[in-house]
Parts: structure tokens; sequence; C-alpha cells
């Protein structure tokens, strides 16, 4: 993987570089309920800006559809960008055109300036031509800074960075030279633990990862189905008995690939879904009754993980063991979590993690911060981990 960085970008002082970040915050009540993307373009942007550059801000928020409105205005996270960067920022009422280009021009250099949501203009989706000639006339660089939008071949993602001179900033490059080490060149034993509620969500990533690590770890409500794949009846689980023929082929594929997939021998089952149910008990996933559903994964399975995982170099993870959001549901993942970022922590393990309910899942057994890498993007993530070529990636090469 090869692509440009800010050290390459040479001398901006005075001039106007595009960075596209990805400012789609969550907001309540006109605050910024949740600043961590905010935070990810901080060294981006003051590094640019303390060059001399004017610092241009591409970002969409929220889905406007080529309509204008005030709900979708990036001028309500100004506030809150400036707050984190610890500098004044600008705003600019549009990202293209006459009047956006007389404002640029107005700026003094190692200024920061929010431009206003692409998607207020209809060809930003569609990658139009001619919105990309307006932008560029923005700006003499381009530095995409945003992964999470990476997988969108979008006007202000993929059609700048071949219209000008384009760079990774440094949140990008710190998430492709993550995602190199866990699984463009990674070092092996490789182990990737996938869950989440449904398998057809995740079966491109499934196919993927069985050709590429050592280890899979199948939990969640996912792991039913391959459960019910193998023969065990699972009560009233969450599982998608239709995909069965489907799981078959993957765990098949996985052994002529010589990769082992780990499903779970003992497990937490309830006949409720509620918190500390008076029906929880623990058993062996042969004696999971009819009206019993299966919520996590079981203490022995998560011993016996923990030990293959102390025998991997490198590990990816997407998605909760069991229901974790519900105690005690959330053990399994806990525990596994803790052993990775254990293991992380003494240098035997190289720890890449990604998705929502991952970054929460971690972030509730406590140990965010201790794995090597942790990925905020959501469905650029999932495509990476299918083996997609993501069209704002690819565009930097």
């Amino acid at each position: 993987m090869s692509f440009k960085t800010l050290d390459d970008i040479g001398d901006v002082s005075g001039k106007a570089v595009l960075v596209r970040e990805d400012l789609n915050v969550p907001m309540a009540d006109g605050k910024v309920t949740d600043d961590t993307r905010l935070r990810a373009a901080v060294p981006t942007l003051t590094e640019l800006a303390d060059k001399g550059a004017k610092v241009l801000v591409l970002a969409h928020f929220g889905r406007p559809k080529g309509e204008r409105s005030e709900a979708n205005s990036l001028r309500q996270v100004v506030d809150a960008l400036s707050g984190v960067v610890g500098r004044p920022v600008a705003f600019i009422d549009d990202c293209a055109g006459e009047a956006a280009e007389a404002a640029v021009a107005a700026l003094p250099a190692g200024t920061i300036a929010i431009l206003e949501n692409t998607r207020f203009h209809k060809g930003e989706e569609k990658n139009d031509p001619a919105l990309v000639a307006a932008m560029a006339k923005l700006g003499s660089a381009f530095v995409n800074d945003a992964f999470s939008a990476a997988h969108r071949a979008h006007a202000s993602t993929e059609g700048l960075a071949k219209a000008l001179p384009a760079y990774a900033g440094r949140a990008m490059q710190a998430e492709l030279e993550a995602l190199e080490k866990a699984l463009g060149k990674p070092e092996h034993p490789v182990a990737a633990v996938v869950g989440g509620a449904k398998v057809s969500t995740k079966l491109d990533v499934l196919k993927h990862l069985v050709g590429k690590v050592d280890h899979l770890i199948i939990g969640g409500g996912m792991a039913n189905t391959f459960l019910a794949a193998r023969g065990v009846a699972v009560g009233k689980s969450l599982c998608e008995h239709d995909l069965t023929g489907t799981a078959d082929e993957i765990l098949e594929n996985a052994d002529k690939a010589g990769c082992t997939v780990h499903l779970p021998y003992d497990v937490v089952v309830s006949k409720e879904f509620a918190a500390n149910p008076a029906s929880l008990r623990t058993c062996n996933v042969h004696e999971v009754a009819a009206d019993e559903m299966i919520l996590d994964v079981g203490p022995a399975a998560v011993e016996a993980l923990a030990d293959v995982l102390k025998t991997c170099k490198t590990l990816v993870w997407n998605g909760p063991m069991g229901a974790f959001e519900t105690e005690p549901f959330d053990a399994a993942t806990v525990a596994l979590a803790r052993t990775a970022a254990a293991l992380t922590k003494e240098g035997s393990l190289v720890s890449v993690a990604g998705g929502g309910d991952t970054v929460a899942a971690l972030n509730h057994a406590g140990v965010a911060a201790d794995f090597s890498y942790i990925s905020t993007a959501g469905g650029a993530f999932l495509e990476w981990m299918e083996g997609k070529e993501l069209p704002g990636v690819a565009a930097l090469g």
C-alpha cells in the first residue's frame, strides 16, 4: 500500500489546502455529544495550519440529499472543533463557487476554516466532475483524513484525490498503517474475532477472513447459525436457519485454508432476555432446551479462547461475543477483551478492532486504550475486512 503523507506535501505556506475530515458527529440540543471524530482531526489540521496553510475542512453532515438546510449545516460544529483544536475556526458558507473562492482568498495564512456541508450539492454523492472541478479551484492540494468515508466514491473523497496532488492526513495514515499490520502484512499466527447478531451482515467478512487468518473466533448471535449448521439444537436463540448451508460452506473453506474455526462449546442461556434473569444458567451447547436462548459464550470456552490468543501475534476484532449491553451477558466479551488488552500491553500481540458495537464493547470492558488501534469507521472498516478496495484510499495511491 503506497500513498503520500503530510511528510511529502512540501511548502504550503500561504497556500490553500483542502482537507477531507469526518465531522458527522452526534448532536443534541445544538451541542456535540461525542467529539471523538473532531479530536481525530486535530493532528492534521494543526500541523497544516502551523505550516502556514489556509486549511479548508471539507465534510458532510447528515443526509440533506442535495438541499440546503439549517439542521444539516456544519456551522453548528464550528465552536466544538475550535474547542478541540484550541484556536479559532472560521466558517465559509459553501464548498464551491465564486463566493467560496472569494472567502478563501480573504483568509489569512494559518487559518482553519470549515466549508459548508459537501452534501448540500447534488453532485457530491454522484462524484460529479463539475463539482470536483469547482471544489478543486479552492485549493492547491488535497488531504484525505477521513477513513470512515473512504468506502464512498464521492466528489470530496475520490474525485478531489484525482484532481489535485493528494496526501493521507495523520488520522488516515495511522488507520492505513494499522490495517496493513492487521491483515495486509500481519505477523502470524493471526486471530480474528467476529461477533454480532447476524451472519447475513458479515458473510463477506467471514468468507474473506478464512483465507487470511489462522484462527477465526465466532461469537454473538451468528455463532448460533454455525452451531445449527453443525446439527446443534439452539432452542429459541437468534439464528438464521436459512443460512446454515452458507455457514457449512464457510466451515469447509476454512478447513481447506488451514484456518481453525472456534465455536462455543459451553454457553450462557436464559428463557427470557432480561438483566440477571431467574432462568439464567450455563450449559454445554448440546444441552440447550427448546424454550431457552443462547445469550453469551460460556466461561470454559472463553478460557480456551484466551489460550488461543496467547499463541497469536495479531488480532482483528469486529463485534461482541454476546448480548453485551445487558448484564451478565457481557461477561465473555469483557473477559476476552481484557486478555487481548493484557497481551497487547506486554508486547506479544498487535490488536486492531473496529465497528460501532465493538468500540462500545471495548469501552465497556475498560480496555479500549490498551488495544494497538481502534477504528471508529463503521462501513469502511467492514468493507476493508471484506477485502474490498476502498475508493477514497485507492485514489491516494
